[in-house]
């Protein structure tokens, strides 16, 4: 097991952790979280021996093997796959040992240590190294082509995928993984999720990802106040409880402040006249042994809202016959030559459509998100655009294509060169940009805050075509959730690829999937995809496409165009004004009723969970003394589903009274 006791880190001036006992036990599988900042890579490097506390003491069993992801890839000749294979470095030393031997003169010796070595590497699963090492890699996203690329020739992204598949491949009793999913797409966290779930060691994990510690993890660690604060069960499990402490923390202050007063008027009332002295200085005394209560602090909340289009061109854009990819002059013949990724592309897309973009990694949503954002230009087919369309593109890479050397109010004046500057300040203010921050440079920023000027910058323009690849890279859990909610209430089209799968549940409606060079809709929802993925990509079926109308299609692509093309312009022009009158009622409650489905969506899981939470307090068993840390568990959930039902339910029939209000 891990023990923390009495542990204290000072990082410069700043006090990261104070005071800190905390045991973890062999096999679980931990969540790390806290702001940042607050010290979750600090925890890991003095679990490491890289960093050593300034008080207190970490200890772990001597013999445990430890693996994690290192954070630098030297530029290698040797293949990808070599280099994922030599993370068991017990292995690569035997390897070395039975070439030492076999370079020897022969002798009984020699054959004996010659044996030995046969029977080590057997013991070290060297006779399958080769094809495990291959597994790690095709579900990290790799090509069979691509094991075979020297290490030099990735980008820093692929890299650090390699580093992970090292990590993966160390045999290990503890493994410590610092964000691994934050250059993993989608198909690859899936992949990674359920070779973790399948971890024999014991697994501490920082990320913001909700949805993966949700599926991964049985305890939560989190830092707070310079504390680690150990909480059983997985991400939502720890949202719950904490909710619930707070609500008794905040009444504890709340009871504390009322004594405290009581206290101080008495004694102001009575410490001057002598029959009350005596009580009164008692009292002082009371007073200055109070310890002082405060709620538990919520992380500072950050929020934004993506302001109301301008207009709402419908369609936005019609593709037809549209074949996406590169287009380029080959250095040596100077020839102009095309690569086709995404080929014969009918789509059209329409006011108020929420749409999430899935496929493996490769397959080409990278790709069609540029094409659609006007950044490629088709290779065949038109590509019509609506007028008055305003697009906001958020690019995989955005973060890197900001100016470095130029402050957040340097790029917002650049997109907006004749407004006032102090309202430019007051919008960046609004993003966390405050004071000095504005006007300096952002090299020394974070990721996360550079990611969330380069969302400030989308914003300010006021999009009615939101086309976000990968948004949340970088971002933190809290910033995730203000991106969240302020996708779910954009008013516009949104069109999003990303790996964080409670980002695409609460903000889209419908899935399209990249597969086979084709763009075809997805006739199911996330789980729908995972099991598709299963089949597919890691040879648990076929990787064609089933025809439409097989049984169970619902798990699978179907292969019916996206959408039909919207019929020619001089056609929509009959019955205009019926026409116009029609899109902008169904403009208005378009977004109304998207937000009705996801709360409806909420309430029914909310029930689900209540009903479970009533069935187990329904058992005489869970009042036993026993039981007691369980049924306080328990009598939280079953507090905060009711209050959430009861908040949940109060929007939904808001909703209903605006759908009300709209004519039909």
């Amino acid at each position: 097991m891990i023990r923390l006791e009495q542990v204290s880190l000072m990082r410069g001036v700043k006090p990261l952790l104070e005071n800190v006992d905390l045991t973890l036990n062999p096999g679980d599988k931990i969540g790390l979280i806290g702001a940042n900042g607050a010290g979750k890579s600090s925890l890991f490097a003095m679990l490491r021996n890289e960093l050593h506390p300034d008080q207190g003491n970490i200890d772990f069993p001597a013999k445990w093997r430890m693996a994690y992801v290192a954070q630098e890839t030297p530029p290698l000749q040797r293949n990808a796959l070599d280099y994922a294979i030599d993370g068991d470095v017990n292995l690569r030393k035997l390897e070395e040992e039975l070439v030492r031997l076999e370079s020897m003169p022969d002798s009984a010796e020699q054959g004996i240590a010659l044996g030995n070595a046969h029977v080590a590497l057997a013991d070290a699963d060297a006779y399958t190294v080769q094809s495990r090492g291959e597994q790690l890699l095709l579900g990290l996203g790799f090509t069979l082509d691509q094991m075979q690329q020297p290490v030099a020739s990735f980008s820093g992204g692929w890299r650090m995928r390699l580093n992970l598949a090292q990590a993966l491949m160390c045999p290990s009793d503890l493994l410590l993984l610092d964000e691994p999913t934050n250059h993993l797409d989608l198909d690859a966290i899936i992949w990674l999720e359920d070779w973790l779930k399948r971890y024999a060691g014991t697994l501490i994990i920082i990320s913001h990802d909700r949805d993966f510690l949700d599926e991964i993890v049985n305890v939560v660690v989190h830092i707070d106040d310079r504390k680690l604060k150990r909480y059983s069960g997985n991400y939502s499990s720890f949202e719950r409880q904490r909710a619930a402490q707070m609500i008794l923390m905040a009444g504890a202050a709340e009871k504390q402040a009322r004594k405290k007063a009581h206290l101080e008027s008495f004694i102001d009332r009575f410490k001057a006249k002598a029959s009350k002295a005596k009580q009164a200085q008692s009292r002082m005394k009371a007073l200055a042994k109070m310890e002082e209560l405060a709620p538990l602090r919520a992380a500072a909340e950050f929020s934004f809202e993506f302001r109301e289009p301008l207009s709402a061109p419908n369609p936005l854009l019609v593709m037809e016959d549209v074949d996406a990819g590169y287009r380029g002059e080959d250095p040596e013949t100077y020839e102009v030559k095309e690569k086709k990724i995404v080929n014969g592309i009918n789509f059209s897309l329409q006011t108020g459509q929420r749409i999430g973009l899935l496929g493996v990694n490769g397959a080409g949503k990278s790709t069609l998100i540029k094409t659609v954002a006007g950044e490629l230009a088709p290779l065949a087919g038109t590509a019509t655009i609506g007028k008055g369309l305003i697009i906001g593109y958020f690019a995989q890479h955005q973060v890197e294509m900001l100016r470095h050397d130029e402050s957040p109010l340097w790029h917002l004046q650049k997109i907006a060169p004749t407004v006032r500057e102090q309202e430019l300040r007051n919008f960046l203010g609004g993003f966390n940009f405050p004071g000095t921050m504005v006007t300096s440079s952002i090299a020394p920023f974070s990721g996360g805050e550079k990611a969330r000027l380069a969302l400030a910058l989308i914003v300010w323009q006021r999009p009615n075509l939101l086309l976000l690849d990968e948004p949340t890279n970088h971002l933190d859990l809290e910033t995730r959730e203000a991106l969240t909610e302020a996708l779910a209430q954009f008013e516009g089209t949104l069109v999003v690829v990303s790996h964080d799968r409670h980002l695409l549940r609460a903000t889209t409606d419908e899935f399209i999937i990249v597969a086979n060079g084709k763009l075809q809709p997805f006739d199911g929802d996330l789980d729908d995809y995972k099991d598709w993925l299963f089949k597919t990509k890691l040879g648990k079926g076929t990787d064609v496409l089933p025809a439409a109308g097989k049984e169970n299609r619902t798990s699978y692509p179907s292969t019916s165009p996206v959408a039909p093309a919207a019929p020619a312009v001089d056609k929509r022009e009959q019955k205009r004004v019926d026409a116009e009158q029609r899109q902008r009622l169904a403009a208005q409650r378009k977004p109304i009723e998207n937000k009705v489905k996801r709360l409806e969506e909420q309430i029914a899981k909310r029930n689900a969970q209540k009903a479970d939470v009533d069935a187990q307090l329904q058992d005489p068993a869970i009042y036993e003394a026993a039981n007691k840390p369980k049924l306080k568990t328990l009598l939280a959930d079953q507090a905060f589903y009711t209050k959430d039902l009861a908040q949940l339910e109060e929007e939904w029939l808001g909703l209903q009274e605006q759908l009300e209000a709209i004519a039909v």
